[in-house]
């Protein structure tokens, strides 16, 4: 008498995936974006030892820096163009190569000749503003889609590290060593952020039957990559918030607390907390984010990202020094909590061939008009008083991220799937 085989038991549950951290090529990445943080945060404060040296004058510093940030916001939107038309791997590479040669060119140049530290100077910023839309992108050709999400926290906690140690490993090796060799170490993590990377793995492949097209001209393909991130509503809701937070928000906040750190509470340390409990704050909220899914991440993330309000209202206020700090590290958790969807949505959404340049407008747009914020807020808080100033921009941080909230598509930065009829 045949019997029926019982039925064989499946496992219905999917094993757990793997971590991103434990992704070879993705280490590598990550290391070369570490590098290249701790570099571009570390220099800075190096030419700030050249000034209290007396290597370098203070004119001759807001020069240098000036220079610096006109070859960032200028390679920025060429490196888009370049990271979407070539090898993403190879554009990191020849751009990190550029900021590690201008290195020893500071060096050279130190209280020699200020001409071609300027020059030296926005060859750095240069190579730096190439290299972060190739990175972008890059991390999206490298890694999953379904861990998209923890490789941007993980890039980010690098970054944020970087903002705590690149300045204090700095004043640490400045202890024994001098400034022009400080200047060559900087080059040297410049040549690691350029050779560590491998090549992705996980790229979108293409058929190598079919003739490349005929590329256009670099304009039509700049233009190209806006078209393509006007199709995304949410994201120009997104750059719009992104730059109410960064021009006003963050620019008051960085010229109002020195001044209220040493005429309220007569200390440097509110300043020097306040701005270390952000750095803090952006590291906490990026482990959180993560591994946290909200369902609606898109209203998750610019609650978030309104949440850097609280940092100017605490400056109005007379409160005790330990709401400011409380105050700035909310801020940071708050801009983890926007920074990581909004660059994994951006990945997933925007089409692979334009995503560099998308990116590269998000930096443009955003980094451009900081420099702009920081300029006029310095002459508003003589010409209305920084409690007025300190209102108005923490206004603003609150009520246009909610207003780009209700912008369509903006609930779960995504377009609506289509609709399908029988």
């Amino acid at each position: 008498m045949a019997t029926t085989p019982p039925p064989t038991k499946t496992n219905s549950k999917t094993p757990p995936a793997r971590s991103v951290l434990r992704d070879t090529t993705f280490l590598r990445l990550w290391a070369g974006t570490t590098a290249s943080g701790l570099a571009t945060w570390a220099l800075p404060f190096v030419l700030g030892l050249a000034v209290l040296h007396r290597d370098l004058g203070a004119a001759g510093l807001g020069l240098v820096l000036a220079a610096r940030t006109a070859g960032f916001l200028v390679a920025v939107a060429v490196g888009g163009v370049l990271a979407d038309r070539h090898s993403r791997r190879t554009v990191v590479l020849w751009s990190a190569l550029a900021a590690a040669v201008a290195a020893p060119l500071l060096a050279a140049g130190l209280g020699r000749s200020l001409v071609l530290m300027t020059a030296a100077a926005a060859l750095a910023g240069a190579g730096q503003g190439a290299c972060r839309p190739a990175f972008q992108a890059l991390t999206a050709e490298t890694v999953a889609p379904d861990r998209r999400q923890q490789a941007n926290a993980a890039m980010t906690m690098a970054v944020r590290s970087s903002t705590l140690a690149g300045p204090a490993l700095t004043a640490l090796l400045a202890a024994f060593l001098d400034i022009g060799t400080l200047l060559l170490g900087i080059g040297l993590l410049w040549l690691i952020a350029a050779l560590v990377p491998a090549k992705a793995t996980t790229t979108t492949t293409t058929d190598s039957t079919t003739a490349p097209a005929p590329r256009a001209g670099f304009r039509a393909e700049f233009l190209e990559g806006i078209r393509e991130a006007r199709r995304h509503p949410w994201f120009l809701a997104g750059l719009a918030a992104l730059v109410a937070v960064i021009a006003l928000g963050y620019s008051a906040t960085s010229v109002a607390l020195p001044l209220i750190s040493r005429d309220r509470y007569d200390t440097q340390w509110v300043l020097a907390a306040a701005m270390t409990a952000y750095t803090v704050g952006a590291l906490a909220g990026a482990l959180v984010i993560a591994r946290w899914r909200p369902r609606s991440q898109g209203w998750a993330a610019f609650a978030g990202l309104a949440a850097y309000g609280v940092a100017p209202l605490s400056l109005m206020l007379p409160v005790h020094p330990l709401v400011v700090v409380a105050a700035y590290a909310v801020a940071g958790i708050g801009i983890e909590l926007f920074n990581v969807p909004w660059f994994t949505a951006t990945q997933r959404e925007v089409a692979p061939d334009k995503l560099a340049r998308v990116s590269s407008l998000d930096f443009l747009v955003s980094y451009g008009l900081a420099p702009l914020g920081l300029a006029l807020m310095a002459p508003a808080i003589d010409t209305f008083g920084v409690t007025t100033v300190l209102g108005a921009c923490a206004a603003a941080c609150f009520l246009v991220p909610a207003a780009a909230a209700l912008t369509p598509t903006a609930r779960h930065f995504a377009r609506p799937a289509p609709t399908t009829t029988d």
